[in-house]
């Protein structure tokens, strides 16, 4: 009969943070395998040293690179390959012979652990068991004493080896984060954090229940005392002091046409950040409540009075989001935020705008691809500038054969321009013209539709609505799933 294989987490490094069944399966195993650079020293082995016996046949598994570089005709990565490919047939001979095969591994066995390229090369052929074991990401929780995430926050857990843009990104829009593999990263994790607006909260943890371990602020530490085994870690932001500032700031960011999966990362990370929210109710209810957090909504018709509320917010040390449907540059808050910005008393408040997918954007994605040439956005509300304008404008972008995104289109209050927009359009564009008509795009009552110029009808279209008319080039073409799909080429004929 076969050995049995076992992957045994030892914890962090404090002996006497492994399990129960670690110390049990060690003392049953008939081979002890564990991993080593070059020089034979091994963490793993260190920590279970008084559990290793004479009768043990122990393994020694030296990795042929760890930093350095390598001949191998497959680089780092195929010497690696070669490596784990030839330590698993070593492994697989004690397991053919009847030998029970224990592989220490630092923390938990598949958290980061070299154990899982052994596991994927013997568990479909031997009989397996993984033995869990305290991470490290625990123990320097552990060590910090402070949580790393309560409620409903989202803890990230990020390798330093990502790019730093993506490292940026990432740790924008969560919560609290963990970044692992520091030692010559670290200068890119902190540079990243510094990007985020999160170096401040960020915690230092090096050798956590090791001998020599350190707890740091992450800015005061020296990138060239960073070992590999440290962490940066951004705990739970509940319950965390407020931070006091003189002057605060506004961010105008963009939800999106709908809910979450529409949030840029940039965005999710200064919602985050926010003090205080501010913005029209019905955007403001997509954000996720936070402890500590205050929401201001208001109706849809006072953004000058919402953008001069906010400001005052950050005059007193605030740091306001004002959150936007759709990109908030595109008929949205930016424009009223700015515009009340630049009044001499808010002229040292600084402001961002930040933005998001507009519903133009949104919609088209849904049909296919209509904006793919020249397209000319009008907004159809008369509310702040007079139907004549607009009347105008679509005359002059339909007659320059523009494909048009047709923004506020209807309301309760204005139930004609639809209709009268149609009829400006149809002196300039066949009746056949594509229109895209798109309703609550990326919502729960999406509905998604392309009809004739012709056949618009206007009873469909409220201010959830956005239309994109098509130009003389645009196309409809079903595809074998049997959907419509609408686009325009990128290339136009010669006159």
């Amino acid at each position: 009969m076969s050995g049995k294989l076992y992957g045994v987490g030892l914890g962090p490094g404090d002996p006497s943070l492994m399990t129960v069944r670690a110390v049990e399966v060690i003392a049953e195993a008939d081979v002890i395998a564990y991993h080593s650079a070059r020089h034979g020293r091994s963490i793993a082995r260190s920590i279970a040293a008084k559990h290793i016996r004479e009768r043990h046949i122990e393994e020694r598994l030296v990795y042929p690179v760890t930093t350095e570089t390598t001949d191998h005709p497959g680089g780092y990565q195929g010497a690696i390959d070669d490596f784990y490919t030839e330590a698993a047939a070593r492994l697989a001979a004690h397991l053919d012979a009847g030998r029970t095969v224990a592989v220490l591994a630092e923390g938990d066995p598949l958290f980061y652990g070299s154990y899982m390229h052994m596991h994927k090369r013997l568990a479909d052929r031997y009989d397996t068991e993984v033995v869990p074991g305290v991470t490290s990401v625990s123990a320097a929780a552990a060590r910090l004493g402070t949580p790393l995430a309560e409620g409903e926050e989202v803890l990230t857990i990020l390798p330093g080896t990502l790019p730093e843009e993506e490292l940026t990104a990432r740790l924008a829009a969560t919560d609290a984060a963990v970044v692992m593999k520091l030692g010559r990263t670290f200068t890119k994790v902190r540079g990243a954090l510094e990007s985020a607006g999160r170096l401040g909260e960020a915690r230092y943890v090096e050798r956590a229940t090791m001998s020599g371990e350190r707890l740091a602020e992450l800015a005061d530490v020296d990138p060239e005392s960073v070992p590999y085994f440290a962490v940066a870690v951004l705990p739970s932001q509940v319950d965390a002091e407020p931070a006091v500032r003189e002057l605060g700031e506004v961010v105008v960011v963009g939800t999106g046409p709908a809910g979450p999966l529409w949030l840029t990362p940039e965005t999710r990370g200064a919602l985050a950040a926010a003090d205080d929210l501010v913005g029209y109710t019905t955007y403001l209810d997509r954000v996720p409540v936070r402890p500590g957090q205050l929401r201001h909504g208001s109706d849809n018709r006072v953004e000058a009075e919402r953008a001069e509320f906010a400001l005052q917010l950050a005059r007193r040390g605030r740091r306001v989001a004002v959150v936007s449907g759709g990109d908030p540059g595109i008929f949205a808050m930016a424009t009223a935020v700015l515009e009340a910005a630049s009044a001499e008393e808010y002229a040292d408040i600084p402001v961002r705008v930040l933005p998001g997918v507009t519903a133009a954007n949104a919609a088209a994605a849904r049909a296919g691809a209509p904006l793919g040439h020249d397209y000319a956005t009008i907004s159809l509300s008369d509310r702040l500038k007079p139907w004549e304008v607009i009347a105008e404008r679509l005359r002059a972008a339909a007659s320059a054969d523009l494909v048009l995104a047709l923004y506020n289109p209807g309301s309760r209050s204005r139930t004609w321009q639809v209709a009268k927009a149609r009829e400006l359009l149809l002196e300039h564009r066949a009746p056949k013209t594509p229109v895209v008509v798109a309703r609550d795009v990326g919502g729960s009552g999406e509905r998604v539709r392309i009809v004739r110029l012709a056949d618009l009808d206007p009873a469909e279209v409220d201010m959830r609505t956005i239309l994109l008319v098509g130009s003389s080039q645009t196309q409809i073409v079903r595809r074998g799933d049997g959907e419509d799909v609408v686009w325009t080429p990128r290339r136009y004929p010669d006159a």
